[in-house]
């Protein structure tokens, strides 16, 4: 019977490896036989749809395979190529307006949604249509939906209107119960960094700056979107208050939508705004293929002077690095290559990030510098440059930010596991022998003793002062007046601004622009980096194909529940810290 089980097993593995192969060399087959020629039709008459249905990055990245080097790939869906694709539409004749409709909802920061947002907002100006329809708006939905000329809900649609709130987790008790707990290290002056694992509710000043940074952002995306819809600040502030668009026909009431229409309707009005007869079907173009249309476009007529757009983007890890990850030999590698391109005459660090290893952020900060000595360097911050995304950026020579952006958290923290009351109630009894006094270093299963509380107290101190003086000396200010606006504090890009913190209020392309404009670039064209080297070989390739540590997490998540999940994986990244953090220590998820 074992016999004949382990037969099957390996004629069940053969098909599987067969297939996979196949499916390989398919890929292969596909690539080799692709060319530069355009990968969409664009019809006359087209309209270019807008529907974010997947997650907004700033960066989608491109790819090579080292031992297949005709084997590249690039990924067109991030914030970069999305904005590209709208400036070229306003010029471009075969587009005759822009629908904004959302088939699911928008998985993006506010900076990242007014980036697109402006952009219509420009797209405007050629006197193109836009237009935006949704079965049912979430807030962030709306938000880039109220730019267009005019604004439409199915009939019983819901629209959310409610204003900004975050939540913040507590473990304190958590950590009372099961007996795990985090040891925690903090620079004395860190305000309110590392409350969810000291105590289980906000302290009022920790209430304070948040209510303040939610109050700046809303300020920001209320009057955009007032606005748009040509109503009063404060009236706007008295419908977010009442609920005074939870339906349909509150909305249009209110002049919050123009119209509750169904799908049917909708197309018959592009048709008509397209010039299109009834009979004939609508023409639409998704945006992320029209980004890949005109992208492959514009790379023909590449330039000989070049702006490099590095793109930081996730959390800081002391890692190789990947599009999710920003570690510093990936980093290093871009801004290396960046700099000894003799074809790029500035660099645009672009950085979205909560911030994270401290000894990553100083490695890459170095690279920042050493490159700024050879090219200017200018910063733009996406939703995040936080922390360690702070400590990354500030000795470019310029940066700029959305006013949405949440920047700042100037302040160092470390976090222990310990479970020694967990073992002690388990009857686990550690015992260490070492032959110096500090041999044994720090144990999860006795704690900390004051003796390696110190020594990493003054670590943390040594390294609060040098990222202070470090953006004292990068912008200009005194470690005074650099430590009044720090010890962990966050502040919205507009308060960053009034801070001192960063030079200008503006997205990507706004960076761009004025990196060329102040080194009087002309004729250029942009050169993306990092360039990514992912799949090495057949054997990860097919590796990858077969792990199924994905689709066990997507199980997990589905018999725990979302939340439950999130929780568990959270507490999971905390416990796999690895040395002195400078990032935010709780996600601020603003909703």
């Amino acid at each position: 019977m074992a016999f004949l089980r382990n037969l099957l097993a390996a004629i069940l593995g053969f098909f599987i490896a067969t297939g996979l192969i196949f499916l390989f060399f398919l890929l292969i087959a596909t690539a080799a036989a692709s060319t530069d020629e355009n990968i969409v039709l664009v019809k006359h008459n087209s309209i270019l749809e807008i529907d974010l249905d997947l997650p907004l990055s700033d960066y989608g990245g491109e790819y090579s395979y080292v031992d297949l080097e005709f084997l590249n790939y690039e990924n067109y869906t991030g914030l970069y190529h999305i904005l590209d694709a709208i400036e070229y539409a306003k010029t471009d004749d075969d587009i005759t307006g822009i629908s904004i409709k959302n088939s699911t909802f928008i998985q993006g920061g506010f900076a990242n949604i007014k980036a697109i947002r402006d952009a219509i907002e420009d797209f405007k100006a050629s006197g193109k249509f836009v237009y935006s329809y949704s079965d049912g708006y979430s807030q962030k939905d709306y938000y880039l939906a109220s730019v267009a000329d005019s604004v439409f809900l199915t009939p019983v649609g819901d629209l959310e209107l409610k204003g900004l709130s975050s939540e913040i987790l507590f473990y304190k008790d958590l950590q009372d119960k099961t007996g795990i707990k985090l040891e925690v290290i903090r620079h004395g002056e860190y305000k309110s960094a590392v409350e969810p694992f000291l105590q289980n509710e906000m302290s009022p000043a920790n209430r304070e700056q948040i209510t303040e940074l939610l109050s700046s952002i809303w300020k920001t995306i209320a009057t955009d979107m007032a606005n748009s819809r040509g109503i009063d600040f404060a009236q706007f502030n008295t419908i977010t208050d009442e609920l005074g668009a939870r339906t349909a026909e509150l909305a249009v009431a209110n002049h919050i939508i123009d119209k509750a229409f169904y799908l049917d309707q909708y197309e018959e009005l592009l048709k008509d705004a397209s010039g299109l007869p009834a009979f004939e079907e609508l023409r639409t173009v998704n945006i992320y293929e029209y980004a890949e249309h005109i992208s492959k476009k514009l790379f023909i007529g590449q330039k000989p002077n070049k702006i490099a757009v590095i793109f930081a983007q996730g959390e800081i890890q002391y890692a190789e690095g990947s599009n999710q990850i920003i570690g510093q030999d990936v980093m290093i590698k871009a801004l290396r290559e960046a700099r000894e391109n003799d074809d790029v005459q500035g660099i645009v660090l672009r950085v979205n990030s909560p911030g994270g290893s401290a000894l990553a952020s100083d490695i890459i900060w170095r690279e920042v510098q050493v490159t700024q000595s050879v090219k200017p360097v200018y910063v733009s911050m996406g939703n995040y440059a936080a922390s360690g995304g702070y400590y990354i950026s500030c000795g470019a020579e310029k940066i700029f930010a959305e006013p949405n952006t949440i920047t700042g958290s100037i302040g160092v923290f470390g976090l222990l596991p310990n479970i020694k009351e967990l073992a002690n109630n388990w009857g686990i009894n550690s015992q260490q022998v070492g032959t110096n006094k500090s041999s044994n270093g720090y144990s999860i299963f006795q704690g900390l003793t004051e003796e390696k509380r110190t020594e990493i107290q003054e670590s943390i101190e040594n390294f609060y002062k040098t990222f202070v003086n470090k953006v004292a000396k990068g912008r200009n200010m005194t470690f005074e007046e650099v430590d009044a606006v720090a010890r962990g504090r966050v502040w919205s890009g507009t308060d960053a601004l009034d801070k001192g913190l960063v030079d200008e209020l503006g997205g990507l392309n706004a960076t761009i622009e004025a990196l060329a404009n102040d080194k009087d670039i002309t004729e250029y064209s942009i050169e993306t980096y990092p360039k990514y080297e992912n799949i090495t070989s057949l054997e990860t390739l097919l590796g990858r194909f077969a792990s199924s540590s994905t689709l066990a997490e997507e199980q997990l998540e589905k018999e725990l529940g979302t939340e439950t999940y999130t929780i568990l994986k959270k507490l999971n990244e905390l416990n796999q810290l690895k040395g002195i953090q400078a990032r935010l220590p709780y996600e601020l998820d603003i909703k």
